[in-house]
């Protein structure tokens, strides 16, 4: 029963403490740090053996469902408030994003070589926020052409500039929107559906009508205990795809991957 209140209390305390910088970094900007540092904190939760543990014992809980729901809600929210904030700073003081983008390029790395990505590729990004990271080192170490594609106006105006600044402005394309409103899906090849897109189901649903055969939609997502920074996938797939996960390429990884490939006519 001691693993069980441990459990609710981080739970709590993890969630006040984000809330609360989130709170405060909108009235002085030097607050964002710590909020990053906050949310750093939590990756690092989702990781510890001993949280995977608590969870796979208390998860179950009503009371534990609603907490780890709220602290998802409260994470992701100030997720999308610290990309603003550094797209924001590239604009005002040069942020190097270019250095930034390729410190994080190895693990993006790993990604696109599994899936295929190269210079010829054309890559949509669903969910790509105000710093999109994953489509900046694609475009970067590819060449491949990116459309980042979400629904906040603001981010899609931020990211752009961020592209802009990274010299890439030439190959990501940004669109304001949801997927239902986009039509031409011929020449892509690939799709990133990103781990803070909440209705997964329903976008896979859509891109089930539009993209062609042989396709890769590359699903982020985190359930278990990953599901208080990630939104999982509950429910099987159904539908005309092959499916096939994609192997962690280390243990810190903070989402999982599930790759669906749609099926040609022949093979159904």
């Amino acid at each position: 029963m001691k693993e069980k209140y441990e459990l609710l209390c981080s739970l709590k305390v993890i969630e006040m403490e984000i809330a609360e910088l989130a709170r405060y970094a909108k009235e002085f900007d030097g607050c964002y740090d710590l909020l990053k540092s906050k949310l750093d904190d939590l990756c690092a939760f989702i990781n510890r053996k001993e949280n995977i543990v608590k969870w796979d014992q208390w998860s179950a809980l009503e009371e534990v469902q609603e907490l780890s729901q709220q602290l998802r809600e409260t994470s992701v929210n100030a997720l999308c408030d610290v990309e603003k904030y550094q797209s924001i700073r590239a604009q005002q003081v040069g942020l190097p994003v270019g250095q930034y983008v390729s410190s994080l390029a190895q693990s993006v790395r790993d990604e696109y070589h599994n899936f295929g990505i190269h210079s010829e590729s054309n890559v949509l990004f669903i969910g790509s926020g105000a710093f999109p990271t994953t489509a900046l080192t694609i475009a970067k170490e590819t060449g491949a052409n990116v459309i980042c594609l979400d629904i906040d106006q603001e981010a899609i105006e931020l990211s752009r500039v961020v592209a802009r600044k990274s010299g890439l402005e030439n190959q990501i394309t940004f669109l304001h929107g949801d997927i239902n409103a986009q039509h031409d899906f011929q020449t892509i090849t690939h799709v990133f559906i990103a781990s803070l897109v909440r209705d997964k189901h329903e976008v896979i649903e859509v891109l089930k009508e539009k993209v062609w055969e042989g396709t890769k939609v590359i699903v982020r997502f985190g359930n278990g205990l990953k599901s208080i920074f990630n939104y999982p996938i509950d429910d099987i797939i159904t539908g005309n795809w092959l499916q096939r996960s994609v192997p962690l390429p280390n243990s810190n990884s903070i989402y999982e991957t599930l790759v669906l490939e749609k099926k040609s006519k022949v093979m159904t």
